[in-house]
C-alpha cells in the first residue's frame, strides 16, 4: 500500500483533512494555540529534572550553598507554564468557536437544502442531534483532543529524555511496560462504535420527546397523557443508562488493567534502580529524578480509556457530520439547468409516475394539462394523491416516470430557484415563524415597500384584525404563530402569498380545517389571490371548487375523471356525482330540523330484523 493510501486509510488523517476547508480560514490562531501546546508539555520535565542535583547535593550531600536557586527556578518554569496554558486554552476555546460556528453555518446551509423526503424520515430530535450537538461534539473533540495530544506527546518526548539522561537500563524497562499499558486502547474504537451509534440514537429520541411535549401540550392535557408519556420516557431513559453503564462496562476495565501493569514498571523500576545506586552506576539523585520522571509520564495513562472514549465519540460525530455534508443533492441542478422569467402558458403533467419508496407507487400515469390563468381542483379519497401532485410542480420530489413541465419545459431543468419563485403555497396548516406578522408576510418578498405590503394585507382580508392590534402590524405572534386564530393564520400566509405575486398559486386544503365564518373570510381572500393566476386547489368540500374551470378527480393514485362540474355531474354513476351526493346528504341531514331527523330508536329498529309475533 502506499503513503497516500496509508494516510487516506487512516483515521486520524482523514477526519483532519476533512476539517481543514474549515481551519484552512484561521489555520494561524489555530496553528498558534497548537504551537503553544510544545513548551507547555516540554516543561513538564523541568521539575523531575532539577531534582538530581537538588537531591544529590542537599539531600545527600548536605551542601545549601550551590542549589539554593533550583526551587526558584521550578517555580518560575511553573509559572511559565501556567501562563502558556492559559493563552493556550483562550486561543483554543477561540478557535473551536469560530470552527463550530463555521460548521454549524455549513450545516444548516445544507439543512434548509435538503429534500423533503429527509423529513419524511426523519425525526425532529435525530436533526436538532445531527444538525447542532455532533458539530459541537466535532469540533470541540477534535481540537480538545488534538490539543492533548499534542501537548501529551511533548511532556512525554521530554519527560522519556529525562529518562535516559538519568539511566537506559531503568528507561528501557519503563518504556516496555509503557506500550503494554497502553496497547488495550487499540481495541476501543471496536468496542464502543456500535454503543456509540446507539446511545446517539437514544439521545436523538430523548431530543423528540421534548419537542413532541412543547408542540403537542395541549393534546397531551385534553387526553391526559401524563402518565403514559411520563412512562414512555421513562423507559427511555432506562435505556439510555443502560447503554452508558455497557459502555462503562466495556472500557472500565482498561483503567485497573492500566494501574496493573503500571505498578509492575514502578516496582520493576524501584527494584532495579535500587541494585543500580547500591552497584554505584546510579547516583541517588539520578533515581529520584527517575521515578518523578516516571511517575509524570505515568499519570495521565491512568485516565487514558475516559480520553479514548471521548476520541472515538469526537470521531464518529466528525463522520456523521461529513455524512451530511458529503450526501448527493437527491433533487439538484441539472448541469444545464435553464431560467425562468415568469411563467405564462400552463402546467402539463405527462405519464407521470411517482412513489415515496419503491414499494410504495402513489401516482399511476397521471396525464394533466392546466392551461394559463385556469383554476383545477383536485378532489377524492384521503390518501389518493391529491396533495402529492401538487407537491410534483415545486419540486418537492421528482417523478419517477413521465415529467411535470411548465411552459413546455421540464421542472428537472428549471434553475431550481426561479422555479420556485413562480410558485406560491397555501398549504391547510401554513408555517409562521417566531416575529411579527409584518415579517412573516414579507417572507414573501423581503424588499416590498409599505404600499406593497397594505395592498397585501388589503386583499388578505385582514385590515380590521391588523386594526384592532396596538401594535399593528408589528405584533409579534409567536412560535408557529400560537398567538393567532387558524383563520388568522391562513390569511396571514395568503397575504404571503399575495406579496410574492406568483403566477402559479397551490391551495392545499386551505379552508378545510376553518369553522364557517372563518372559512368564508378566507375563501374571499382565496378568490382574490386567485385572479389571472394559474391555480391548483385542493379540497374535501366539494362546495368550494364548483366554479373550477375544471375538476380532476384522482382514486388511488389515478386520474379518474376530469371535466366542469357540470359534465361530471352528468356523468351516471361517476365518480365525482357519488363523492358529491355523498357529501350534500351528509350536509342536508345535518341541517335538517330537528322533527324531521331520524331518532336514534328509530334508526337502531330500522338496523334490527322485525319481530314477528305469532
Amino acid at each position: 500500500m502506499s503513503i497516500p493510501e496509508l494516510l487516506k486509510a487512516n483515521q486520524f488523517y482523514r477526519n483532519y483533512s476533512r476539517m481543514w476547508p474549515f481551519v484552512s480560514p484561521i489555520w494561524g490562531t489555530a496553528l498558534l494555540s497548537l504551537l503553544i501546546c510544545v513548551p507547555t508539555g516540554a516543561l513538564d520535565a523541568v521539575i523531575a529534572l532539577f531534582l538530581k542535583p537538588y537531591t544529590d547535593i542537599v539531600i545527600v550531600g548536605k551542601d545549601m550553598d550551590s542549589p539554593w536557586y533550583i526551587p526558584l527556578l521550578i517555580v518560575g518554569f511553573t509559572t511559565v507554564q501556567g501562563l502558556l496554558s492559559y493563552g493556550g486554552t483562550y486561543l483554543n476555546t477561540w478557535v473551536g468557536g469560530r470552527l463550530t460556528m463555521s460548521l454549524k453555518s455549513r450545516l444548516y446551509e445544507k439543512l434548509v437544502d435538503i429534500e423533503p423526503a429527509y423529513f419524511d424520515r426523519s425525526t425532529s430530535g435525530e436533526v436538532m442531534y445531527r444538525f447542532n450537538t455532533d458539530a459541537e461534539l466535532a469540533c470541540s473533540g477534535l481540537l480538545g483532543n488534538l490539543k492533548s495530544f499534542i501537548t501529551r506527546i511533548c511532556s512525554s518526548v521530554a519527560l522519556i529524555g529525562v529518562l535516559l539522561y538519568n539511566s537506559w537500563e531503568l528507561t528501557i524497562v519503563s518504556v516496555v511496560i509503557l506500550v503494554v499499558a497502553v496497547a488495550p486502547l487499540a481495541r476501543v474504537k471496536k468496542l464502543l462504535k456500535d454503543l456509540v451509534k446507539r446511545n446517539t440514537g437514544c439521545m436523538s429520541s430523548v431530543n423528540t420527546t421534548y419537542n413532541e411535549t412543547f408542540a403537542g401540550s395541549r393534546t397531551i392535557m385534553a387526553y391526559n397523557l401524563q402518565d403514559r408519556l411520563h412512562g414512555r420516557f421513562g423507559a427511555l431513559l432506562d435505556e439510555v443508562f443502560s447503554l452508558s453503564m455497557r459502555m462503562m462496562r466495556r472500557t472500565a476495565w482498561i483503567n485497573p488493567f492500566m494501574h496493573f501493569v503500571i505498578s509492575i514498571g514502578l516496582g520493576l523500576a524501584i527494584a532495579l534502580g535500587s541494585w543500580l545506586i547500591v552497584e554505584g552506576r546510579i547516583t541517588s539523585g539520578n533515581f529520584v529524578s527517575f521515578i518523578t520522571a516516571l511517575l509524570m509520564l505515568y499519570t495521565p495513562l491512568k485516565n487514558i480509556s475516559k480520553v479514548a472514549v471521548s476520541v472515538q465519540q469526537s470521531f464518529l460525530a466528525i463522520d456523521r457530520v461529513f455524512s451530511i455534508l458529503e450526501r448527493e443533492e437527491v433533487l439538484g441542478e441539472a448541469a444545464d439547468a435553464v431560467p425562468l422569467e415568469r411563467a405564462g402558458r400552463g402546467v402539463c403533467f405527462s405519464h407521470v409516475g411517482f412513489g415515496y419508496s419503491k414499494e410504495r407507487k402513489v401516482l399511476h400515469d397521471i396525464c394533466l394539462d392546466v392551461r394559463a390563468g385556469e383554476m383545477l381542483a383536485l378532489v377524492g379519497n384521503s390518501g389518493g394523491g391529491k396533495s402529492t401532485i401538487a407537491a410534483l410542480i415545486p419540486r418537492f420530489y421528482d417523478v419517477d416516470e413521465g415529467a411535470v413541465m411548465i411552459d413546455g419545459i421540464d421542472v428537472r431543468r428549471i434553475r431550481l430557484h426561479d422555479l420556485r419563485q413562480n410558485i406560491a403555497v397555501v398549504f391547510q396548516d401554513n408555517f409562521l415563524f417566531d416575529g411579527t406578522i409584518r415579517e412573516n408576510i414579507m417572507l414573501g418578498r423581503s424588499d416590498a415597500s409599505p404600499e406593497e405590503v397594505d395592498r397585501a394585507v388589503r386583499e388578505a382580508c385582514l385590515t380590521d384584525f391588523i386594526a384592532s392590534l396596538a401594535d399593528g402590524l408589528d405584533t409579534h405572534i409567536g412560535e408557529r404563530g400560537t398567538l393567532l386564530s387558524g383563520g388568522q393564520r391562513q390569511r396571514v400566509a395568503i397575504a404571503r402569498a399575495f406579496l410574492k405575486d406568483a403566477p402559479i398559486i397551490i391551495l392545499d386544503e386551505a379552508t378545510s380545517a376553518l369553522d364557517n365564518k372563518s372559512e368564508e373570510i378566507v375563501q374571499k381572500a382565496i378568490d382574490n389571490l386567485m385572479k389571472d393566476r394559474t391555480v391548483f386547489v385542493i379540497a374535501h368540500r366539494l362546495s368550494t371548487v364548483r366554479n373550477a374551470d375544471r375538476i380532476a378527480v384522482i382514486q388511488e393514485g389515478r386520474l379518474a375523471e376530469l371535466g366542469t362540474h357540470e359534465e361530471l355531474m352528468a356523468v351516471p354513476g361517476g365518480q365525482y356525482r357519488l363523492l358529491y351526493d355523498m357529501q350534500f346528504k351528509a350536509a342536508e341531514e345535518k341541517d335538517a330540523p330537528e322533527e324531521l331527523q331520524p331518532s336514534a330508536s328509530a334508526v337502531s329498529a330500522a338496523r334490527e330484523p322485525a319481530v314477528v309475533s305469532a
